[in-house]
């Protein structure tokens, strides 16, 4: 029941996003195709305060970002519009909620 009631109310998640299919590791990150859409959009959901860290995890395949999301679903709806989705160059493996408890983000 609480957590029905705190579905308004953004909270913040932990998602990890692994490389797909056609991720081409010969070329460094800037290089992949359609990179420039797809720094584009994640500019974009940082200004909006929707994704607050972004950033590879050295020596793996992965990324991981911190958001702020009402649920789950709403970060699989938003990483799917990620030009890079369709293309399979990154995929959401994991998506868990997070709460911070020392420290702070803006």
């Amino acid at each position: 029941m609480k957590a029905e009631a705190n579905e308004g109310l953004p909270r913040l998640f932990v998602v990890i996003r692994t490389r797909g299919n056609a991720w081409r590791p010969d070329l460094p990150l800037e290089s992949q195709p359609q990179w420039e859409a797809h720094a584009a959009f994640m500019d974009a959901l940082a200004a909006e305060g929707f994704v607050i860290l972004v950033g590879p995890l050295e020596g793996t395949q992965d990324a991981l970002i911190i958001a702020r999301a009402r649920n789950a679903q709403e970060i699989v709806v938003r990483m799917e519009a990620d030009p890079w989705s369709p293309m399979d160059m990154l995929r959401t493996t994991r998506i868990a909620p997070w709460q911070l408890r020392i420290g702070s983000l803006p």
